[in-house]
């Protein structure tokens, strides 16, 4: 009942903000937000500003851990490696179910999985792809299932939570084309087909989508353990193909600016009592980007 009630009040918030009254001076303030931010941005390298840049442009990069180098990688691909075995592959019994998440309990017990997305180099590309302080929404380490169901983010979507959104996807092990690779629609095309749909939110499927775009666009994500995606999921229609050889193990870590267009949707992985319990070991600054949402 909750969760229902609690969908009601989200879906009158987001049709609210559509009014005009509403919409037009927040858009304003997010301008000078930007304006305002600017000079205060990170400097990047010329590795990672070109990935911001192909962000922009493309939607989606492709790297990988070794190639980014990020000091706790080690400790934190262990940690991943230890919890795999531990994700039964049970789903509920829903029987449209088709992802097993971690528990929180068992991401408090490998904190550097966590810890891993609050990398100062990660927050610093977020930040410039946002133009605006960086909040992390903390890591989801999901065992997606090779079965036939296909609904919810196994069909295309863009996240609308905020203007801009920022995902980092760890592969833990290899992925093809049948093992449910993140896969999606070039940023240019995107933008032309949502037009053309008039979309504002919402899950389309893929019979649907084949008529106004070829299939022959779709971009998969592939590659072998380790392999890194950026995605700007606001940005690009986007899924998580069906898995049909094998199950996909991945981690993904979620991002948005502080001041996200529709704060009530966004939330974080772990419970606040969690957030508490490892706020010894942030700095300040992530500790900011841990618990900005205490502002609304």
């Amino acid at each position: 009942m909750k969760t229902i009630a609690t969908q009601v009040r989200n879906q009158f918030l987001k049709n609210l903000y559509e009014f005009s009254l509403i919409k037009t001076p927040a858009e304003c303030a997010y301008q000078a937000a930007l304006a305002k931010h600017m000079s205060h941005l990170p400097v990047l390298s010329s590795t990672d500003w070109t990935i911001v840049e192909t962000l922009n442009t493309e939607g989606v990069v492709i790297t990988s851990l070794e190639e980014l180098s990020i000091p706790s990688t080690p400790e934190m691909l262990q940690a991943a490696k230890n919890l795999m075995p531990k994700i039964p592959r049970v789903l509920s019994s829903d029987e449209n179910g088709f992802a097993i998440h971690a528990t929180s309990q068992q991401i408090m017990e490998s904190p550097e999985i966590f810890l891993w997305g609050l990398e100062q180099r990660l927050l610093n590309i977020a930040e410039n792809y946002f133009g605006l302080p960086v909040a992390y929404h903390g890591a989801y380490f999901r065992r997606d299932v090779a079965n036939k169901v296909e609904r919810k983010s196994r069909l295309w979507h863009m996240d609308t939570e905020d203007r801009r959104l920022f995902k980092v996807i760890i592969y833990l092990n290899d992925i093809n084309d049948d093992g449910g690779p993140f896969q999606y629609i070039p940023q240019d095309i995107t933008s032309k087909v949502a037009h053309s749909l008039g979309y504002k939110s919402g899950y389309i499927r893929d019979e649907y989508m084949q008529r106004f775009v070829s299939p022959s666009n779709y971009k998969s994500c592939i590659g072998p353990s380790g392999t890194v995606v950026f995605a700007g999921t606001g940005s690009v229609f986007h899924r998580g193909k069906r898995p049909v050889a094998y199950d996909r193990f991945a981690i993904f870590f979620d991002y948005t600016s502080r001041e996200p267009k529709f704060p009530f949707y966004c939330k974080s992985s772990l419970p606040m009592e969690d957030l508490h319990s490892l706020s010894p070991m942030f700095s300040e600054q992530q500790k900011r980007c841990v618990f900005w949402r205490k502002q609304f």
